[in-house]
């Protein structure tokens, strides 16, 4: 059964700022300016859309964005949201079971994959790296462990949190770089967020 943040939706943006202020925006806007003009762009689990925002400020307008999240409550407080003069089709489904083309230049992942177990992980990184062109961007925002016992704590507390409330299937945090390695992307972009615990990197697909 998929992760669903439907319950949390009227609280997730308040509750991320009680626990991390406005490091889990600053580590995704971080990522936007890597995001080039006229781009397609695939965005899957946005969450509440605050980002469709943010990606206005840099880009008002020629991008054909799609935006992927599997809460219905998220996408309804997503279509409130301003895009400036961006085209955004919203499609309410996991996104593993979205047919996805192959054609996109931008692909974000916005805190999704610490959602998932090891096996799953596998599955859906694969399923959205053959969307993303080979050349193209992979944003991604997640959180890294780095031996500080508070982020061993935090995590655990978060993931039993989002485990009971939304029905998340992760109990630890997998190996999300071990994916972009495996596929061979290059990192053009890093940094780190909150003590650490939060890693934005701009990956390049090296596919041909």
């Amino acid at each position: 059964m998929s992760a669903n943040y439907n319950n949390s939706a009227w609280f997730y943006d308040r509750l991320s700022k009680l626990i991390y202020g406005k490091a889990l925006i600053r580590a995704q806007v971080f990522l936007l300016d890597g995001i080039p003009a006229n781009s397609s762009v695939l965005i899957v689990g946005g969450g509440t859309g605050w980002i469709l925002e943010e990606i206005a400020k840099v880009h008002r307008s020629g991008l054909k964005i799609t935006y992927v999240e599997v809460a219905a409550n998220m996408i309804a407080l997503s279509l409130k949201r301003n895009p400036g003069n961006n085209e955004v089709a919203f499609i309410n489904e996991a996104v593993e079971n979205v047919n996805l083309t192959s054609d996109y230049d931008v692909v974000i992942t916005p805190f999704l994959f610490d959602n998932f177990t090891e096996e799953n992980l596998q599955k859906i990184f694969t399923h959205i790296h053959h969307s993303l062109k080979p050349g193209g961007l992979w944003l991604n925002t997640d959180f890294h462990m780095t031996g500080k016992w508070w982020q061993k704590v935090l995590l655990k507390s978060m993931l039993s949190f989002f485990r009971i409330i939304c029905r998340i299937e992760a109990s630890k945090l997998p190996d999300i770089e071990k994916c972009f390695s495996g596929y061979g992307y290059q990192i053009i972009r890093q940094k780190t967020f909150y003590g650490q615990f939060i890693l934005s990197t701009v990956y390049k697909n090296l596919r041909k």
